[in-house]
């Protein structure tokens, strides 16, 4: 029960890696929120939790949403009472040079990046001092992948994110740490409409493509969620873990 007693907000947890966060937490001994845009979908999330869990239709592409969703975490909770922030809502797909339009373009800094940022403005005032906030990046961030600008550089700056926050609420002891998955097997693979054919064709070429031999799963992330969530990370702020099965690396 590493978590026993505190209060945990994840934003886009309807699914992947959000939802097994989400389980993980409860499991553990937290109260969880979830949020997502879609009401439906946040109830079959909160129905798949076993535990203590709330729920939040809130975009993050819309600061004034995220600035109720603050209100209304208040109302629910009281001031200041959040403990942990995993800021997972983004989205990912490919983002060729000369093809990507002007909406693909819109809509992965709208969520990846704008969002991001408003969200947290929202939540900052409802954290308790010392409380732990984790961003979702991706290995990305770091490494030049052709066909991918937009996402790559979108996934950067929640990188550099995780760094400048960290400064900014130095006084509060509040630590902003980053934590960048590979290729997940989650339901994110399935936003450019392929096939399922195609689907199971690109997931098999990932998967050869990975030293660690397959792709990872959303428990995969969830696990190092906790750890930067928990008190055994405490001495890191600004840094960055990558979950990758070695792809970045080797």
């Amino acid at each position: 029960m590493r978590l026993e007693g505190k209060i945990a907000l994840i934003t886009g947890a309807t699914s992947g890696i959000g939802l097994a966060t989400a389980q993980l937490f409860v499991n553990e001994g937290a109260r969880v929120i979830i949020t997502g845009r879609n009401e439906s979908n946040l109830a079959e999330a909160k129905a798949q939790i076993h535990g203590p869990v709330s729920t939040l239709v809130a975009d993050v592409r819309s600061p004034a949403q995220m600035q109720s969703m603050a209100q209304q975490i208040t109302e629910m909770f009281g001031a200041g009472t959040l403990d942990i922030f995993f800021a997972n809502a983004g989205v990912a797909f490919s983002t060729p040079l000369l093809t990507t339009d002007e909406a693909h373009y819109d809509e992965l800094m709208d969520v990846n990046v704008k969002g991001l940022f408003f969200s947290m403005q929202a939540v900052a005032p409802l954290l308790r001092d010392g409380a732990s906030v984790i961003l979702n990046s991706a290995w990305l961030n770091a490494t030049g992948s052709a066909g991918f600008s937009v996402l790559s550089a979108s996934k950067a700056a929640v990188r550099s994110f995780a760094r400048t926050w960290s400064a900014d609420l130095l006084t509060r002891r509040i630590r902003v740490n980053a934590v960048s998955p590979g290729a997940i097997d989650t339901p994110i693979f399935e936003l450019e409409g392929r096939s399922p054919e195609q689907l199971a064709e690109v997931k098999r070429h990932l998967a050869a493509s990975i030293p660690a031999g397959r792709m990872g799963t959303p428990d995969d992330i969830a696990q190092t969620v906790l750890f930067l969530a928990g008190d055994e990370s405490r001495y890191m702020l600004g840094a960055e873990i990558i979950v990758d099965g070695g792809f970045a690396q080797l």
